[in-house]
C-alpha cells in the first residue's frame, strides 16, 4: 500500500512496486512502508467566524522502503478539504487519492486526518478499491501527513491562494489483493 509481478505493481500503486524479494501469493496481507514528498494548491476560504475551508489537491511521486533504499513506485493525487479551526489552527482534513502504477493500474484510497494548520496532520489511509490488477484491493494504515514551505497570495473577496510542499508517511501501510479468477 508483493514481490510477485501482481503484488509488485499493487505496491506500485502505493508506493509499492519492491519487486526485490521472496514471493508472495495473492489473497495474503503484506505490510509496507511508503512515502511521498507532495506538492499541492488551492484556495483557503473564510467559512466562518475563526473559521477557514482549504479546497485543493496534492500529488507526488510515491517510494516503498526496501532492504536496498527507497524504490519508486507509482504516482499519487488526492483532491483535498481541510477545516481550519483559526482561534487554535487545529485542522480536520480528508481526501481522497488516486494512485496510478506505471503499467496503468490505479488503486484508489481514502485519507482523514486532524492536527495543526500549517504543520500537518495524522490520521488514517483506507483502500477503498482499484482497476486491472489492483480491482479489489483492500487494507489500509496510519498516515503522518506534513508540510513545509508555504506560499500565499491574496485575492479579492475572502480568497487566499495556497502554494505547498511537505511529505506523506505511510508507517504501516497493509493491504491484500483478491486471488486472481482462475482461466
Amino acid at each position: 500500500m508483493m514481490r510477485t509481478n501482481r503484488a509488485a505493481i499493487a505496491l506500485a500503486l502505493l508506493g509499492a512496486a519492491l519487486g526485490a524479494s521472496s514471493t508472495v501469493l495473492a489473497d495474503q496481507e503484506q505490510t509496507i512502508k511508503a512515502f511521498a514528498a507532495w506538492q499541492g494548491r488551492g484556495q483557503m476560504y473564510e467559512t466562518g467566524v475563526n473559521r477557514a475551508t482549504f479546497v485543493g489537491s496534492f500529488s507526488g511521486m510515491i517510494f516503498v522502503e526496501t532492504d536496498k533504499g527507497p524504490l519508486d513506485s507509482g504516482f499519487m493525487i488526492c483532491p483535498a478539504i481541510v477545516d481550519v479551526n483559526l482561534s487554535d489552527a487545529t485542522q480536520e482534513g480528508r481526501g481522497r487519492c488516486t494512485i496510478s502504477a506505471k503499467d496503468g493500474s490505479r488503486a484508489y484510497g481514502e485519507i482523514t486526518c486532524k492536527g495543526v494548520h500549517l504543520v500537518g496532520c495524522d490520521g488514517d489511509f483506507t483502500f477503498t478499491g482499484g482497476t486491472d490488477r489492483f480491482a479489489g484491493i483492500s487494507g489500509g494504515g496510519p498516515i503522518t501527513i506534513r508540510s513545509g514551505l508555504q506560499e500565499f497570495a491574496a485575492t479579492g473577496g475572502n480568497t487566499v491562494h495556497e502554494s505547498a510542499g511537505g511529505i506523506i508517511f505511510w508507517p504501516k501501510l497493509t493491504y491484500k489483493l483478491p486471488e486472481a479468477p482462475q482461466q
